[in-house]
């Protein structure tokens, strides 16, 4: 059964910010642990609508640019190549650490 939550969503960083009333329907065991965890609280689902926007801007971001590659004809990294990059940055990382 699905529970109706009646919710004020705000910024509450921006003083006088216009106020958002919104209604969501979740599943009961859904909104029963989400209030618990105290999920439903006007600043914790702004940090969490701000935080999922962020992450859909960045994926929107990256397929864009991976669109701009494709169109470019620019071949793949082969994953061992990839794999490579990623232990040499590392490895650079650990280095510069360990002289601080």
């Amino acid at each position: 059964m699905a529970s109706n939550l009646n919710l004020v969503v705000s910024t509450h960083c921006i003083p006088m910010s216009a106020m958002t009333k919104i209604q969501i329907e979740l599943p009961e065991a859904t909104a029963k642990a989400a209030r618990e965890a105290g999920l439903l609280m006007p600043p914790a689902l702004d940090r969490l609508l701000t935080d999922a926007i962020r992450w859909q801007q960045t994926a929107d971001a990256l397929l864009a640019i991976a669109d701009r590659v494709a169109a470019a004809g620019i071949e793949p990294m082969p994953m061992e190549d990839i794999d490579a990059e990623v232990k040499a940055t590392r490895a650079e990382r650990r280095r510069r650490a360990s002289r601080h």
